[in-house]
């Protein structure tokens, strides 16, 4: 079908050039360069030929087509600009515009082109998907989803515009919206594996859990075994207390190497209930340690320094502890036993952390702190 197009293009575009007064050799030496889509040679041999000023649009049209598909964007900006400037009723002139604009990041110029458009034409659909894609890079969220909602009422079946607007109704809780949006271009096509990813998620949302297993199983057989797919999958199976299959899904993670948090959880969870308290016990751990930060322990010791050093002992000794929960540092142990000894006169605690200290391995760095922890020791029991 591509093809067919584009040699119709091709075709009209040379008959159009060939009006000019060329040889029969010149003119099948351009159709060769269209037909073989060699444009940046296609683009010089026009050149050559039309030397400028060129005024004809129909030669700047060719200039312009084939300076856009050989990237020479800047080019064919200009070209495109010339033909519109004699005629601002030329639509195809503007959405070029508006797509070499959109191809060069400039946005904004983009935006103004096929709001011409759109002045002309409301109901242009191609116009209308370009312009919620900008609008959604451009963080206008409500005008993409106003672009989006018209292009999709103009064609509902058009699967881009679908995804897109129903990612935007799940981003904003408006599941049903979503699901109908999902549904009415699903039955033009049944296999389009973006709309079976958005039909999970909203019947996911919804909290239709047989709809979403038998959706999330679709795409998986399909290749797909992304987080989000696996973990919709395995929490919909918990939901249905199909409790080992839950953990089988879940157990596809841990193969992986992207489990998560929730994964843990609901494999904890799938146990539990399964009456397995041991296997319970070790993803509830396992979910713990992947809901806290592994820099948390650093944090609460340089907590614990801060409020060292402003003389609050208390809480100094409190967050120095609550390091300890998250991850044992020996620097923790050393700070803790110095403070009791030095500042709270407490030798019990004293000595228990310097034993402590120097239990936990500390770094070759550290030796100084150890000969004085060993020394202490030797002191305080003294």
């Amino acid at each position: 079908m591509k093809k067919s197009v584009l040699t119709t293009i091709l075709i009209t575009l040379f008959k159009l050039l060939i009006a000019q007064p060329n040889t029969k050799a010149a003119d099948s030496l351009l159709l060769e360069y269209y037909q073989t889509q060699r444009f940046s040679e296609a683009a010089d041999y026009l050149k050559k030929t039309h030397p400028e000023p060129v005024s004809d649009v129909k030669i700047l049209s060719g200039l312009a087509y084939a300076s856009q598909m050989a990237g020479r964007l800047p080019d064919a900006d200009g070209y495109y600009q010339r033909i519109y400037d004699a005629d601002t009723t030329n639509i195809a002139a503007l959405f070029n515009l508006g797509s070499i604009n959109a191809r060069r990041g400039n946005d904004v110029k983009a935006i103004g082109y096929y709001k011409k458009i759109l002045l002309k034409d409301s109901t242009n659909f191609n116009v209308l998907k370009q312009m919620g894609t900008l609008s959604q890079n451009a963080g206008d969220i409500p005008g993409a989803i106003k672009y989006l909602h018209q292009a999709n009422k103009i064609n509902p079946v058009e699967p881009d515009v679908a995804y897109d607007l129903a990612t935007f109704y799940l981003n904003f809780k408006f599941y049903k919206n979503a699901d109908t949006v999902v549904d009415i271009a699903l039955k033009a096509d049944t296999g389009n594996l973006l709309l079976l990813f958005a039909k999970a998620q909203t019947v996911y949302r919804l909290e239709q859990y047989p709809e979403t297993v038998e959706v999330c199983n679709k795409l998986i057989k399909s290749g797909d075994q992304i987080s989000v797919v696996i973990n919709m999958l395995g929490t919909s199976y918990f939901h249905l207390n199909q409790y080992v299959n839950s953990i089988n899904t879940f157990k596809i993670l841990e193969q992986n190497q992207t489990p998560s948090e929730t994964s843990y959880y609901y494999t904890a969870m799938s146990y539990k209930a399964l009456k397995d308290q041991k296997m319970a016990i070790v993803y509830f751990d396992k979910a713990i340690k992947e809901a806290v930060s592994p820099n948390a322990c650093s944090y609460y010791s340089e907590i614990g320094d801060s409020y060292d050093k402003i003389h609050q002992l208390k809480k100094s000794v409190n967050a120095y502890e609550k390091s300890l929960l998250y991850g044992v540092k020996p620097i923790t142990y050393y700070a803790l036993a110095n403070m009791y000894d030095t500042e709270l006169r407490n030798r019990k605690q004293a000595l228990q952390n310097y034993r402590k200290y120097l239990k936990s391995n500390p770094p070759q760095e550290q030796q100084s702190y150890v000969a004085y922890a060993k020394r202490r020791m030797v002191e305080l029991t003294h």
